[in-house]
């Protein structure tokens, strides 16, 4: 062990928890997900890769993240292929049932340039 995490104490490590989960969910914000403020890091962490995932699926069928992602408000303007839009979180969704709405989006958008 060395000095520098001899010295920190269990609150550190919560800021520090609290700090990534601050991060991610405005990174999520920022892709128009919609959250409630009470979702865990864990959920957080799951949810963000989810979402990293249906962007690389997206890309793999051929769509555009800066056409087909929201750029104004929480929906695309004019998405130029609606499959390559991450769906949108219902009210009082789970994270759970979100992502699995998210990875069968992400399986429709990887085949879609497939399948033209």
């Amino acid at each position: 062990m060395t000095s520098a995490q001899s010295t920190r104490s269990p609150g550190d490590a919560d800021e520090e928890r609290r700090r990534i989960s601050e991060e991610i969910a405005m990174r999520l914000r920022r892709n128009g997900v919609q959250l409630t403020g009470t979702e865990r890091s864990d959920e957080l962490a799951d949810l963000e890769e989810a979402v990293e995932r249906f962007e690389r699926m997206v890309e793999r069928g051929g769509g555009d993240l800066m056409v087909d992602e929201p750029v104004s408000g929480s929906a695309p303007i004019a998405p130029d292929e609606p499959d390559f839009v991450l769906p949108t979180r219902k009210p009082s969704e789970s994270i759970a049932s979100y992502i699995k709405h998210i990875e069968e989006a992400a399986a429709r958008a990887g085949h879609k340039g497939r399948a033209d």
